[in-house]
C-alpha cells in the first residue's frame, strides 16, 4: 500500500509527462504558413522630399508660439492650468483678503474663550467664501477680459497675464498703506515714479504686511468688549467673596449670550466683506 507523500509524488510525475509528451507532439506538427508579405517598392526609386521648415519655425519654438498667442495647444492649456493650481494656496494667502479675515475670526474665538468652537475647518471654510465676496469686483474683469479669452484661443498667455495682472494690481495698491509700501520700495532699492510703477515683488509683501496691521486693529477692538465682561464678572464674584468660582465658568457664557443677543456672527461677517471691498 503507497503512502499519500509517494501517491503525491506519482501523480506529479505523471503530469509532467503529460506535459512534455504533448509538447514534443505539437513540436512534431507542420509549422504554420507565413503572411503574404507585401511587395517592396524599389530603392532605386527617389523618396519624395519633405517640406523644409520655414524660419519662423526654427527661431521660434512651441513654448514661445503658445505664450506669444501663435498656437495655444490643449497641452499647453494644461501645464498652466496645473501651475496656476499649484499656485492658488500662496495667492489665497498673500493677495488676497483672506489672511485678514481669518485672523480676525480667530481673535474672535480667543475672545469668546471657546478654543475649538467652531472648528478651524469652519473658520477656513467661512473665510474662504467670505473672501470670494470681497474679491468679486476684482476678480470679474480678470474672468472676463483675461480668462475667457484665453479659453477661447483669442489671446496668448503673456496677453492674458498682462490683462489679469491690471484689476489685480489696482486691488493690492488700494489696500496697502503708504507707509508699509514706501517701506518696502526703499527695502528693495527701486525707484519707481508713481506707486502704479511699483514691482509686484515689492507690492505684494507691502500688502501682506497691511493686511496683518489691519487685522490686528480689528483683532484688538474685538477683544475689548470680552475684556470688559471679563473685568465685571471677575469684580463681581470678588465682591461677593465666591473666590473659588473660577470667572470663566460665569464670562463664557455672558459673552456667548451678549454676542448671540446682537447677531455676532451677521455683523462680523458684513464688517469683514465691506472693509475688504
Amino acid at each position: 500500500m503507497r503512502t499519500p507523500l509517494s501517491y503525491v509524488l506519482l501523480c506529479l510525475g505523471a503530469a509532467l509527462l503529460a506535459v512534455v509528451l504533448g509538447g514534443a507532439a505539437r513540436a512534431q506538427e507542420a509549422p504554420a504558413p507565413f503572411p503574404p508579405v507585401a511587395p517592396v517598392t524599389s530603392m532605386s526609386q527617389p523618396a519624395e522630399p519633405r517640406a523644409s521648415a520655414g524660419p519662423s519655425e526654427l527661431e521660434a519654438g512651441p513654448l514661445e508660439a503658445a505664450l506669444n498667442g501663435d498656437q495655444s495647444s490643449s497641452a499647453m492649456k494644461v501645464a498652466l492650468g496645473l501651475t496656476l493650481l499649484s499656485l492658488i494656496p500662496g495667492l489665497l494667502l498673500t493677495a488676497t483678503c483672506f489672511a485678514r479675515i481669518l485672523i480676525v475670526l480667530g481673535f474672535l474665538r480667543v475672545g469668546l474663550q471657546v478654543p475649538n468652537l467652531p472648528p478651524t475647518q469652519v473658520l477656513v471654510g467661512l473665510a474662504f467664501f467670505l473672501t470670494l465676496m470681497a474679491m468679486q469686483p476684482t476678480l470679474d474683469p480678470i474672468q472676463k477680459d483675461a480668462l475667457e479669452p484665453f479659453v477661447a484661443d483669442e489671446i496668448g498667455v503673456k496677453e492674458a497675464l498682462t490683462r489679469a495682472e491690471k484689476p489685480w494690481r489696482a486691488y493690492l495698491l488700494e489696500h496697502t498703506r503708504r507707509r508699509s509700501l514706501d517701506s518696502f520700495v526703499e527695502l528693495a532699492a527701486v525707484e519707481v515714479s508713481a506707486p502704479e510703477d511699483v514691482p509686484l515683488r515689492v507690492l505684494v509683501p507691502a500688502f501682506v504686511v497691511s493686511e496683518l496691521t489691519t487685522a490686528f486693529e480689528m483683532g484688538a477692538a474685538i477683544l475689548i468688549p470680552f475684556l470688559v465682561i471679563d473685568l465685571v464678572v471677575a469684580s463681581v464674584l470678588l465682591s461677593m467673596n465666591m473666590i473659588m468660582l473660577p470667572p470663566a465658568t460665569v464670562s463664557v457664557p455672558a459673552k456667548v449670550l451678549l454676542f448671540v443677543s446682537i447677531d455676532g456672527w451677521q455683523v462680523i461677517a458684513g464688517t469683514l466683506v465691506k472693509s475688504a471691498l
